[in-house]
């Protein structure tokens, strides 16, 4: 009968298996800390009724030739020595709890006593031979190298009886496997695991009937584990002798020695614990049996792939309508803890920084939420995230970092496994599940279906991930637009009401004396109109398009200068005149340029400085017309002979940076003001540059010249010459 995985581990989780006992336990401890004299030595026997009494009656018994017998721990201790001593607490030890097995009293062990014994002492042998820190470990692990085929048979007794007494080679695993799920070797670290001895004592059991080319390189108790095997099971196989001794670095002729010294030490050893090895070498070693399987293997893997294909086209389905992103996790996580039989379930997704993976908030943990895993400090669940790969985290199998044990602890398992969430090149984080240790196998074998899992959840959160930037990207760009648009109309507003409180002080004035105030009336009506229009243009920034109309831009620019002149904001130093002799015709809207030229004029107003001596001017003229890649232009330019813009200030002039001029009336904002006029001379469909030298700065500004019906305008054409 073949049974399933999950069923043998369960067996062996509650087959009562022994557990070590404690002075084997203290006495390892000891030797690995290498603090282990002869007054520890008795001090960690005396503790041992039962240790005790087997010492003192070796210590006294005809082997050693004692004249007289002694009652005394210590002197007899003396008198065995200390390889003797550990050797014997050692090997009772196990012996001990190889006879508490279940079912251990029902099978002849004479032969795996005998086994285990000589690859005991074959493992010190050759530890010594390879000067080995520790021989009394590799003797420990060739004692118990086998053990876990008493954990097989305790645990499966009628379905392993036969294959207990089986050779002991890689066809005897292979049956186990087929026939339990597990092998001796994998069972025997599993139990060495659970005694909580060395990590390497189970990698040696583990790793028995590995070939030596897979062990190269590995830990050397390893490698005499491997070679204690062969040695005491297959010495009569030249090739896989000689492996094992290449493995190890010795040659045949030690490896011929081993064996001999092992078959007197064993002999002795055996005495001196009392147990009968005498037809140990009579009893038969069948070759493993298993029955024929019931199913033909690849067809069930191709039935279970067809399987999992359809169900991860279902999953990805489900997931794609799901609503909301709390939704969505939800149904990830109790999908997954169906399909793979997880416990628990929970999301790590990826920080906006990429650095981190913070949890999830899901329902019933509560904790979650406030979790991260850094990328950085690697860990199973780091690794997996950047390997793209499914991590299987077994928390006695490995140390653990801090954030996997939180983890286990959260979602209250002893086991993790951690699915990434793949979505094309970008793993958008992880998710992990919560399932028993004897599990985890089950789970590895299912990985392919794991990632096609993490890949279908991964779209489905991409695709929502993406929805919701889109929507958040949208919101963003109307917010931008509007600050944009209020920061213009703030900027531009400055400059009537600068105008308006000029005029008013203006007003005041000419009050006073009882002088006619129609002129300054007529200007801050239009002003005022202005700003109403500016304001307007924020809750309506797209005005509907009324196609061309001509403008008289020499009108714009005598209305421009009339604001200047008879405002009182030009220092009495500096001078603006006008030059727009000939044709002015433009297309284009008369407040849009209006609101092109204040900008200009009154940065180079500003330029100057409000303490500026005489000389300084300032010039608006019609250079004519140009042809620019086959359209009609009017050039109007800008001139000051101020001090000048510096390289740095030029090379980002129509960039909205804050200006380090002091004493502006847009409250230093030049960058932004000539921003704004760049936009609006693209606007009308223009062009604008500038030259700048210590002897002036000089604007150039080209408009789309007005070319329709003869290019007769309603206004009259006129010149303005110098004021």
């Amino acid at each position: 009968m073949l049974l399933s995985d999950q069923d043998i581990r369960n067996r062996l989780l509650i087959a009562r298996l022994p557990a070590m006992p404690q002075i084997l336990v203290k006495l390892i401890e000891h030797l690995q800390a290498d603090d282990l004299g002869m007054p520890e030595l008795a001090a960690l026997i005396a503790k041992d009724a039962g240790m005790t009494a087997k010492l003192l009656a070796v210590a006294n018994s005809s082997a050693y030739h004692r004249s007289t017998r002694s009652a005394n721990l210590e002197q007899s201790l003396v008198a065995l020595g200390t390889d003797m001593i550990k050797t014997l607490v050692i090997s009772d030890s196990v012996f001990q709890t190889f006879n508490s097995f279940p079912h251990a009293g029902s099978i002849d062990l004479r032969g795996f006593w005998k086994n285990s014994l000589t690859a005991a002492v074959i493992a010190r042998d050759a530890a010594r031979t390879l000067d080995y820190v520790h021989p009394e470990e590799a003797y420990l692990a060739g004692l118990l190298h086998n053990v876990g085929r008493l954990a097989l048979l305790a645990a499966a007794p009628k379905e392993y009886a036969f294959n207990f007494t089986a050779i002991d080679d890689e066809d005897l695993c292979a049956v186990e496997q087929r026939t339990l799920q597990i092998t001796h070797a994998e069972a025997g670290a599993w139990l060495i695991e659970r005694w909580q001895l060395d990590s390497f004592l189970a990698d040696a059991v583990l790793y028995h009937h590995e070939p030596g080319e897979r062990l190269e390189g590995s830990h050397l108790l390893i490698r005499i584990v491997r070679l204690a095997h062969v040695l005491t099971c297959h010495a009569n196989d030249e090739t896989m002798v000689l492996d094992a001794c290449a493995l190890c670095g010795i040659d045949s002729a030690r490896a011929l020695q081993l064996i001999e010294g092992a078959a007197r030490q064993v002999e002795q050893a055996a005495a001196h614990l009392g147990i009968d090895l005498a037809g140990a070498d009579d009893i038969p070693q069948p070759s493993a049996y298993a029955p024929p399987p019931p199913v033909d293997p690849v067809q069930k893997r191709l039935n279970e792939e067809v399987r999992n294909m359809v169900l991860v086209s279902e999953v990805g389905q489900t997931l794609a309508r799901q609503q909301g992103e709390a939704g969505l996790l939800d149904a990830m996580t109790r999908t997954a803890r169906i399909l793979f039989d997880f416990e628990s379930a929970v999301v790590l997704l990826e920080n906006p920084t990429g650095h981190l993976l913070s949890g999830a908030p899901a329902p019933g943990v509560a904790r979650i939420a406030d979790f991260s895993v850094s990328l950085a400090k690697g860990g199973p669940v780091a690794r997996s995230a950047l390997e793209r790969r499914p991590a299987f985290v077994g928390g006695e199998r490995q140390q653990l970092g801090l954030a996997e044990e939180q983890l286990l602890r959260i979602l209250g398992t002893d086991s993790l496994v951690v699915v990434p969430l793949v979505a094309g090149a970008r793993c958008l984080g992880v998710l992990v599940g919560g399932v028993p240790a004897w599990q985890l196998p089950h789970c590895q074998r299912r990985e392919r279906f794991m990632q096609a899992f993490g890949a279908q959840a991964a779209s489905a959160l991409e695709n929502l991930l993406l929805e919701r930037g889109h929507a958040r990207r949208q919101l963003a760009n109307v917010a931008e637009e509007f600050r944009d648009a209020s920061r213009r109309v703030v900027h531009e507003v400055n400059n009537p009401l600068a105008i308006i409180k000029n005029y008013l002080s203006i007003l005041d004035g000419k009050l006073a004396r009882q002088e006619p105030v129609g002129g300054e009336l007529s200007i801050l009506n239009e002003e005022i109109d202005r700003v109403g229009q500016l304001i307007g243009s924020l809750a309506e920034p797209h005005a509907p398009d009324t196609g061309p109309r001509p403008v008289d831009a020499a009108r714009v620019v005598d209305d421009v200068l009339r604001l200047f002149r008879t405002s009182g904001f030009v220092p009495g130093g500096v001078q603006i005149v006008a030059h727009m002799d000939g044709d002015s015709a433009i297309e284009g809207d008369p407040d849009v340029l209006k609101q092109i030229l204040v900008n200009l004029v009154k940065n180079a107003v500003e330029a100057f400085g409000p303490q500026h001596k005489n000389g300084g001017r300032i010039e608006v003229v019609n250079r004519g017309h140009v042809n620019r890649e086959r359209h009609l232009y009017l050039e109007l330019g800008v001139n000051d002979n101020g001090p000048g813009l510096s390289r740095e200030v030029l090379a980002n002039l129509f960039m909205p940076v804050k200006s380090s001029k002091e004493g502006a009336l847009d409250g230093g904002k030049r960058g932004l003001g000539l921003s704004i006029v760049h936009g609006l001379v693209k606007k009308m469909g223009g062009h604008i540059a500038c030259r700048s030298a210590s002897s002036g700065t000089s604007f150039e500004i080209l408009l789309p010249a007005y070319t329709g019906a003869g290019n007769a305008l309603a206004l009259p054409a006129r010149a303005l010459g110098s004021a």
